[in-house]
């Protein structure tokens, strides 16, 4: 009886992922106010009360794959531990940062509704937010330490601040701008290069012309 009853025990774990996996791929592609729970049960073939029997509804669906957002991003903003950070980590920030940004696009795409309409979705995301800055701030900070950078400490906290703005608004922006709406990977190149740019004034000679090497490929 054991043996009948295990694979029947593990479907609902499976199926739950695959509800995840359509849901975030529909949203990418659609736009999330676009999707409902019934357009996920008929991409997947399945009855809207099997869906319902492992979300309740829509948001709970939204929440979860936040959640899988968070912890993506989590892993990203964490510093190099036995050294200070370079430029060479403020590329890899910011292409780190928007490779998980474009994995979850739909979040950026909507994310003044979908705040809106859960208070612990703002709470967490404002605190992402600023982990952004906080990490663009500490970079900035140990480049000027080294004598690669010259800015103040105001004029650090400011670039810090319009680094997470351009990060956090960036595909809205760009949705706005091309009036289609349509959103690519080009876009998410365009977006690493309007940040490095913010960073560039600050820059030693050298430090400056190896950033816009770093930068230029993303416009190639």
């Amino acid at each position: 009886m054991t043996a009948v009853l295990a694979p029947t025990a593990a479907a609902p774990v499976k199926t739950r992922e695959r509800i995840l996996l359509v849901s975030l791929a529909l949203f990418n592609a659609q736009g999330e106010p676009n999707v409902t729970t019934n357009h996920i049960a008929d991409e997947m073939e399945i009855s809207p009360g099997n869906l319902y029997y492992h979300f309740r509804n829509k948001d709970q669906i939204i929440y979860e794959l936040f959640e899988r957002f968070e912890k993506r991003m989590d892993e990203t903003l964490v510093l190099p531990g036995a050294r200070r950070p370079d430029m060479e980590d403020m590329w890899l920030y910011l292409h780190l940062v928007f490779e998980t940004i474009w994995e979850y696009r739909f979040l950026y795409r909507d994310l003044v509704d979908l705040l809106s309409r859960n208070k612990k979705l703002r709470t967490h995301f404002s605190r992402l937010v600023e982990r952004k800055a906080e990490m663009a701030r500490t970079i900035c900070r140990a480049l000027t330490q080294e004598g690669a950078m010259s800015a103040s400490e105001q004029e650090l906290n400011a670039v810090a601040c319009n680094i997470a703005l351009v990060t956090t608004f960036w595909l809205s922006f760009h949705a706005v701008k091309q009036r289609s709406g349509a959103i690519d990977t080009q876009s998410l190149a365009q977006g690493i290069y309007q940040v490095l740019s913010l960073v560039s004034g600050y820059l030693q000679a050298d430090e400056r012309e190896h950033l816009q090497v770093l930068a230029r490929a993303y416009l190639s």
